[in-house]
C-alpha cells in the first residue's frame, strides 16, 4: 500500500522499484510530489503510466531519481523535463523505455545539472535535436544510451557524446548504428567501460580503442567488424572482460594476448571471440591466462592440435565453449585436468575413437557436447554414475554403440538428453521423470516401445520433446499417451510401427508437432486428433491411412501450418473446411486416391497470400516449461518434395508456402480463385484428371518458383501473363491439350522442351514453328507419348510376315497337313529329351 497524505512526509528514502503490480494502471500519485524531504525516490519498474507530472520537481533534495520502465510495458510521458532543472543536487537520474519524443530540449536541460554523474535513458524515445555549442555535463560518468530510439531516425553516434571527457562508463547497444566506430571514441581516455554490442558497425577495429588503457569491460560483439585483431591489443592491460563475438573478424589472435593477465572478474572471468573467422591455433596465445575462467572460442575457422600443456595453466577455467572449430585433442590415457568444468562443448573436435576418460574427473560438468568426436565406443558405466549431476549430455553424431538398457541401471535425471545418429541398439532405455528433451533418432534400437512408454510410471512424465526417428522400432504403437501430458513434439518416422493410430494421443494437449510417417499405420483419419488444437505440424504421410479427411480438421485444428497426409489410401472429396486453416502454409496431400474439384475456397487460405505470409525463417514449438539447459522450442521441421526430389525443410520452413495435390484423380477445372494466392511459392496439380483452361489469373501470383500441371487434360492457350511470373524457376506443363504458341518471357524460354511436349504448343523452347496461319504440330520429343513411326513399321512388318506363313496354309491343304505334323514331331522331341534331364 502506498502512503498517503494522512501519514508523515519526512521520509528521506523510498524505494518502490520492482513491483510491477503496484502502480499498474495508475498515474504516479501526486502526494509523492510533496515530500520535499526525500533524497532518494525509486519508482523503477512499478507499472506506472501516463505522465510524468512537473510537481515533480518541488523535490529539490532528490540525490537518486528513478522512474525507470521496461520494453513490455506502457512507458511514461514526459512533455518536456524542465521540472528536473530544480534538482540541482541531483546525481543519479534513470528514465529508461519513457516516452521523451515531445520533450524537444532534454539535452539542454539535462546538461546543466551540475552534480549529475549518472544519466540512463536506454529505451527511451528521443526527438531530434541541435546539439549544444558549449556541454556543462561537468561531472557525468556514466551514460547508457542503449536500445534508444531517435524521432526521426538516426544511424550514427551523437558528437556531443565525445565531449564528456569525464565519462568512465558508456553503453549503446542495440541502437542500429551503421559505419565505422567514430574515431571520436579517443577522447574518452578515462572510459573504463564501453559496450557497443549488437550495432551495425562496419569497420575493422580502429586503433582508437587499443588506447583506451583504463578500459576493463569491452564489448563489440554482435557487429559486421571485420579485418584482424591488433597486435596493440595487448596494451589494453586492465581488461576484465572482452567481448568480440558475432563478427566476421578473421586471422589469428595475437600472442600478446596472453599479457591481458587481469582477465578475471569475482563472480565471472570472460573472454568471447565466438562465430567469427578467426584461424590458427589460439591454444598457443592463452597458456599464461590462469585466471580466465569463461572461454567462448566456437564457430571459427581455429585448427591445429591441443595437448596437455596447451591447457596446463587453465587452472581457473570453469566454462569452455570451442565448438565447430577443427581442433585435435592429443592427451595421455591417465590425463586429470587442472581445471573443473562446469560447461563444455568441443563439438567437431576429433577426440575419439576411445571415449574420453579424462571426463571422469570433471565432477562438476552441467553441461556437456561432445558431439561429432568421433568416438567410436560404448559409453562406459562410469559415466552415468560419476555424472548424475548433469543436465545437458549431447553425443551424437558419433559411432557409439552398444545396448543403453545394460548401461544406464537406473533412469537418469538428465534434463536433456541428445544421443542422435550413433549405433545404439536393443530395447529403448527406461525414462526419468526429470527429462524434458530425449532424442534417440538415427539409432538401431529395435522391439516393442511397450516397456518405454507404459512401465514404470507413478506420476506424470516430465517430457516435451521426443525424438525416436529412424530406427528398428516395431509393433503397434502403444496407447500410454495419457502419461506424458507435456509433450510438444513427437517423431516417430521412419520406424515399422503397425496397426491403428493410439486413442491416448488425443490427450496431449500441449501437442504441437506430430511425426509418424514412413511407418505401417492404418485404419482412418485418427479422429483423437480432434483435441489437439494446439497442433501446428502433422506429418501423418507414407502410411496405410485410408478413408475421408474428416470435415473436423479444419474447424478443430485452427493453428495448423503443416499438413502432410501424402502417399496414403486417402478417398472422397477433399473437404471445404481445410480452407479455415488460415494459418496453414504447407498442404501435401499428393499420391492418395482423393477426388472432386479442388476446392475454390484455398482463396481463404490466408497464410499463402504476400500481405499475411510469415516473415520468419522457422517454426518453433513452444514448450510449457523452462529448465536450464533443456529446450525452450522446438524448430519443427518436415520433409517436402518441391522442385522435384524431397528434401528436409526446417531452418527456413516458416518462408514456404506450398500446395501438392498431385496424384489423386482431381476432376473439373483449376478454380480461378486459386490465383489469389499471391504469397504461394510452390503449387502442384501434376497427374489428375483436371480439364478446362489454366486461368488467366495465374501472372497474379508472383511468388511462384515451381508450377507443375502436367499429365491433365488441360486445354486452350497458356495465358500470356504466365510470362510475369519473375521468380518462376521450374515450369511443367506436359501431357496435356494444350495449344497455341508458348508465351514469350525471360523464364519460360529457358526451360527444357520436356516441360511442353505432349500438347499442341509451338514457339521456343519447342523446335516447332508456328505456321503463319495458326496450325500447329504436336512435339513429342524423345520420350512422348505420340506416334513412333519405329513401332508402326514394325508392327506392320509384323503383321505382314505372319500373313506370308498362314495364307498358304489356309489356302492349301496338304501343306497344312505337313506342317502340323512337323510341330507334333518337335513337341515329342522336347518330352524325350526334357524326361531324360530329369531322370539324370
Amino acid at each position: 500500500m502506498l502512503p498517503t497524505e494522512q501519514y508523515p512526509l519526512s521520509f528521506q528514502y523510498l524505494d518502490l522499484s520492482g513491483n510491477y503490480l503496484l502502480g499498474k494502471g495508475m498515474a504516479i500519485p501526486s502526494f509523492l510530489c510533496a515530500m520535499t524531504s526525500l533524497t532518494h525516490l525509486d519508482l523503477s519498474l512499478t507499472g506506472f503510466m501516463g505522465k510524468i507530472p512537473s510537481q515533480i520537481g518541488n523535490l529539490s533534495n532528490l540525490l537518486y531519481l528513478g522512474l525507470g520502465g521496461y520494453f513490455a510495458v506502457e512507458p511514461l510521458l514526459a512533455e518536456n523535463v524542465e521540472w528536473v532543472s530544480s534538482m540541482w543536487k541531483l546525481e543519479y537520474l534513470h528514465l529508461s523505455y519513457a516516452n521523451l519524443s515531445k520533450a524537444f530540449h532534454w539535452l539542454h536541460t539535462l546538461q546543466s545539472l551540475p552534480s549529475l554523474t549518472h544519466l540512463s535513458l536506454s529505451g527511451c524515445t528521443l526527438p531530434h535535436y541541435n546539439e549544444p555549442s558549449l556541454l556543462n555535463f561537468s561531472s557525468l560518468q556514466t551514460l547508457h544510451l542503449s536500445r534508444t530510439r531517435y524521432s526521426p531516425a538516426i544511424s550514427f553516434v551523437p558528437n556531443w557524446i565525445f565531449k564528456l571527457k569525464k565519462l568512465v562508463s558508456l553503453q549503446l547497444l542495440d541502437n542500429e548504428i551503421q559505419g565505422p566506430i567514430p574515431g571520436g571514441i579517443r577522447n574518452l581516455t578515462l572510459l573504463q567501460n564501453l559496450d557497443l554490442s549488437g550495432n551495425s558497425f562496419s569497420s575493422s577495429i580502429p586503433d582508437c580503442l587499443y588506447g583506451l588503457h583504463r578500459l576493463k569491460l569491452l564489448n563489440l560483439g554482435d557487429n559486421n567488424l571485420h579485418g584482424t585483431i591488433s597486435d596493440a591489443l595487448g596494451n589494453l592491460t586492465s581488461l576484465v572482460e572482452l567481448d568480440l563475438s558475432y563478427n566476421q573478424l578473421e586471422g589469428t589472435i595475437p600472442t600478446f594476448l596472453g599479457n591481458l593477465r587481469n582477465l578475471r572478474e569475482i563472480d565471472l572471468t570472460y573472454l568471447d571471440l565466438s562465430i567469427n573467422k578467426f584461424s590458427g591455433n589460439l591454444f598457443e596465445s592463452l597458456g599464461s591466462l590462469s585466471k580466465l575462467s569463461s572461454l567462448f572460442i566456437n564457430d571459427n575457422n581455429f585448427q591445429g592440435v591441443v595437448n596437455e600443456d596447451d591447457l596446463a595453466n587453465l587452472t581457473s577455467l570453469k566454462a569452455f565453449d570451442a565448438s565447430g572449430n577443427n581442433f585435435t585433442l592429443k592427451v595421455g590415457p591417465h590425463w586429470i585436468p587442472n581445471f573443473q568444468l562446469i560447461y563444455l562443448d568441443v563439438t567437431s573436435w576429433q577426440i575419439g575413437p576411445n571415449f574420453p576418460s579424462w571426463i571422469q574427473s570433471q565432477n562438476k560438468l552441467r553441461y556437456v557436447g561432445l558431439s561429432n568426436t568421433g568416438i567410436l565406443d560404448s559409453i562406459p558405466t562410469w559415466f552415468w554414475e560419476a555424472h548424475s549431476q548433469v543436465l545437458y549430455l549431447n553425443l551424437s553424431h558419433n559411432h557409439i554403440h552398444g545396448e543403453l538398457v545394460t548401461t544406464i541401471k537406473n533412469p537418469r535425471s538428465i534434463q536433456t538428453v541428445d544421443l542422435s545418429t550413433n549405433h545404439l541398439c536393443g530395447k529403448l532405455p527406461y525414462l526419468s521423470n526429470d527429462v524434458y528433451d530425449l532424442d534417440l533418432s538415427t539409432n538401431s534400437f529395435s522391439e516393442s516401445m511397450q516397456d518405454f512408454l507404459c512401465n514404470n510410471q507413478d506420476k506424470p512424465m516430465q517430457l516435451e520433446f521426443l525424438n525416436l526417428a529412424s530406427n528398428n522400432l516395431s509393433g503397434e504403437i502403444p496407447d500410454c499417451w495419457i502419461n506424458w501430458p507435456f509433450l510438444v513434439e513427437v517423431n516417430l518416422q521412419s520406424n515399422h510401427f503397425v496397426g491403428n493410430f493410439p486413442p491416448s494421443m488425443g490427450s496431449l494437449a500441449e501437442l504441437k508437432s506430430l511425426e509418424i510417417r514412413n511407418n505401417l499405420l492404418s485404419g482412418i483419419f485418427p479422429t483423437s486428433l480432434k483435441k489437439t488444437s494446439q497442433l501446428i505440424s502433422l506429418d501423418l504421410g507414407e502410411n496405410n491411412l485410408s478413408g475421408s479427411i474428416p470435415t473436423w480438421v479444419g474447424e478443430k485444428l485452427p493453428n495448423m501450418k503443416i499438413l502432410r497426409l501424402r502417399s496414403n489410401s486417402f478417398s472422397g472429396h477433399i473437404p471445404n473446411e481445410i480452407c479455415q486453416m488460415s494459418l496453414l502454409q504447407v498442404l501435401d496431400l499428393a499420391k492418395n486416391s482423393l477426388s472432386g474439384n479442388v476446392p475454390s475456397c484455398f482463396s481463404n487460405l490466408n497464410a499463402m497470400t504476400l500481405v499475411n505470409r510469415s516473415t520468419y525463417p522457422r517454426i518453433y514449438s513452444h514448450a510449457p516449461n523452462n529448465t536450464e539447459y533443456s529446450s525452450v522450442s522446438g524448430i519443427v521441421s518436415v520433409l517436402l518434395w518441391l522442385k522435384g526430389r524431397g528434401d528436409e525443410y526446417g531452418n527456413i520452413l516458416g518462408l514456404v508456402t506450398s500446395i501438392d495435390l498431385s496424384s489423386n484423380k482431381l476432376l473439373g477445372e483449376i478454380p480461378r480463385e486459386i490465383t489469389d494466392l499471391n504469397g504461394l511459392n510452390f503449387l502442384n496439380l501434376s497427374h489428375n484428371q483436371l480439364i478446362g483452361p489454366i486461368p488467366e489469373g495465374i501472372g497474379n501470383m508472383g511468388s511462384l518458383q515451381t508450377i507443375d500441371f502436367s499429365r491433365n487434360q488441360i486445354s486452350g492457350e497458356i495465358p500470356p501473363t504466365i510470362s510475369n511470373l519473375s521468380f518462376l524457376s521450374m515450369l511443367d506443363v506436359s501431357y496435356n491439350h494444350l495449344k497455341g504458341k508458348i508465351p514469350t518471357g525471360t523464364q519460360l524460354q529457358t526451360f527444357d522442351a520436356s516441360s511442353f511436349i505432349g500438347n499442341n504448343l509451338c514457339g521456343p523452347p519447342l523446335p516447332i514453328n508456328c505456321s503463319s496461319n495458326g496450325k500447329t504440330h504436336s512435339y513429342e520429343g524423345s520420350h512422348g507419348h505420340g506416334v513412333n513411326w519405329f513401332f508402326v513399321s514394325a508392327t506392320i512388318g509384323f503383321v505382314v510376315g505372319l500373313w506370308i506363313v498362314i495364307a498358304p496354309l489356309l489356302i492349301c491343304r496338304s501343306w497344312r497337313h505337313a506342317y502340323f505334323h512337323f510341330l507334333d514331331h518337335v513337341w515329342f522331341k522336347l518330352q524325350s529329351f526334357s524326361s531324360y534331364s530329369i531322370t539324370v
